[in-house]
């Protein structure tokens, strides 16, 4: 098969136009990425020298100042702008940092499943053992934030051949690992849709992977924006930024990203959202 099984090709200049609300031109949402580690199983490092050290004071310490600090800076500022986001929760944080996922909750943001842990990738199950860990990592999300997860991110953005029909089946309306479009659309599977998300436009990607600065990061933020925003008046876009806590919840990384979110809150014709709202809206303009 040489086509993608999850979606069909569909140029985005062959579609019927979106409004979106308020005459806005593009939809941007905002993802942070709570993540739990297993202690002792190697996972993103600041440094591969010793990853595979039990204990790994270096990296494991890098990722923990996210969820003990980093992520409650950028909580801070996205208050002051009056800004929601997405919670994209890896289900162990619920247990293992339930502060977090009560700060999400008591401002309304949405929730987005994220496997168990970013310890593993979501590959090489059967499918009695993908659907028993889906439906795990569902009802602990369900059970801590009083909502079931209706959007999935694979950790490492990472699937099986069958994972999109499993969550289907389990009440998910849309998924953010394929990052192919400016626009949601519907997949082959009847009723989920992929929601755009970050491939690069992302903190860990660009700052980590790609070795941009965080000043260089915030511009990017700032060009999508004003790209995206010109584009969307003929026809919508949607903009996703992600962000880690251990990146960009860093001091000198947070000046940066706060002047391009400042930016963003300020930027006429734009529907500052989460992705749940856009794939609840989205699916009522394809219906």
């Amino acid at each position: 098969m040489s086509a993608n099984p999850l979606y069909r090709y569909s140029p985005i200049t062959e579609r019927p136009p979106v409004a979106l609300p308020g005459g806005a031109a593009l939809a941007f949402w905002l993802g942070i990425n709570v993540e739990h580690f297993e202690y002792g199983v190697p996972s993103t490092s600041l440094a591969a020298a010793t990853s595979g050290f039990v204990p790994d004071p270096l990296n494991h310490g890098w990722r923990d100042y996210g969820t003990r600090v980093g992520i409650w800076r950028t909580i801070e500022l996205l208050d002051e702008l009056g800004m929601p986001a997405t919670m994209i929760v890896n289900a162990a944080v619920c247990a293992e940092y339930p502060q977090i996922v009560r700060a999400g909750v008591e401002r309304g943001w949405a929730f987005v499943a994220h496997g168990w842990t970013n310890s593993h990738f979501h590959t090489g199950l059967d499918e009695p053992a993908e659907r028993a860990e889906l439906c795990r990592v569902t009802e602990t999300i369900a059970d801590a934030t009083g909502r079931a997860p209706v959007g999935w991110l694979g950790p490492g953005m990472t699937e099986t051949g069958r994972t999109p029909e499993l969550l289907r089946e389990l009440g998910y309306l849309y998924v953010l690992d394929w990052c192919a479009d400016d626009q949601p659309f519907a997949t082959r599977v009847p009723g989920l849709l992929s929601v755009p998300y970050a491939a690069e436009l992302n903190d860990s990607v660009a700052i980590k992977g790609q070795g941009h600065s965080a000043e260089a990061f915030g511009q990017m933020i700032r060009d999508q924006c004003e790209v995206l925003r010109t584009e969307g008046r003929t026809r919508a876009r949607v903009m996703a930024l992600g962000l880690h806590p251990f990146v960009t919840g860093v001091p000198f990384r947070h000046l940066h990203l706060a002047a391009a979110l400042r930016h963003v809150a300020v930027a006429a014709g734009v529907w500052r959202t989460t992705s749940d709202a856009i794939a609840e809206y989205w699916s009522g303009q394809l219906a």
